[in-house]
């Protein structure tokens, strides 16, 4: 097979690519399995996906033996896998997109739960300190508190008389 170049390629040239008779072609044409474009004069133009059909249909009749009626089921078959697999794309786009905005959703509902863990562990640990601080002043000020004791050297016991 030769070469392709971007553009229209009339039937003759369509032929020779493929090594086919021009009303091979035609019958494929009448078939419908292609529908080239056609110039104001009739002649036929093959754009690249015309030609890409040619060859599959080439491919299947000549090499795998296919009928036109089973080439017609092939190529109808193909176009609803094409259409089911662009709306599988679709919606597996979708989906990851909306796996990917969930995943940021969780990952700003984690920092912020991670903020409030850390906000509560500052405060538990002020708290902490706090309660320290606390107790330590509260033991010190019980032993440091002087207490109002005092000592007397003798011991006189003054009795009145109640007469």
């Amino acid at each position: 097979m030769k070469k392709r170049r971007k553009g229209y390629y009339s039937i003759s040239v369509v032929a020779k690519m493929f090594s086919v008779h021009q009303q091979t072609i035609r019958l494929y044409e009448k078939e419908g399995l292609i529908s080239p474009k056609r110039t104001e004069g009739n002649t036929r133009l093959f754009s690249e996906e015309d030609v890409d059909k040619l060859e599959e249909i080439i491919y299947l009749t000549h090499k795998l033996g296919v009928n036109l009626a089973g080439v017609e089921v092939v190529l109808s078959l193909q176009k609803k896998i094409d259409k089911l697999q662009g709306e599988i794309n679709k919606l597996f786009k979708q989906t990851q997109k909306q796996i990917s905005d969930e995943g940021e959703g969780f990952k700003e509902t984690v920092k912020r739960q991670a903020k409030k863990l850390m906000e509560i562990k500052e405060t538990a640990k002020r708290e902490h300190a706090l309660d320290i601080k606390s107790k330590t002043k509260d033991d010190s000020s019980k032993q440091s508190d002087p207490v109002d004791v005092e000592i007397v050297d003798d011991w006189e016991i003054d009795y009145e008389d109640k007469e």
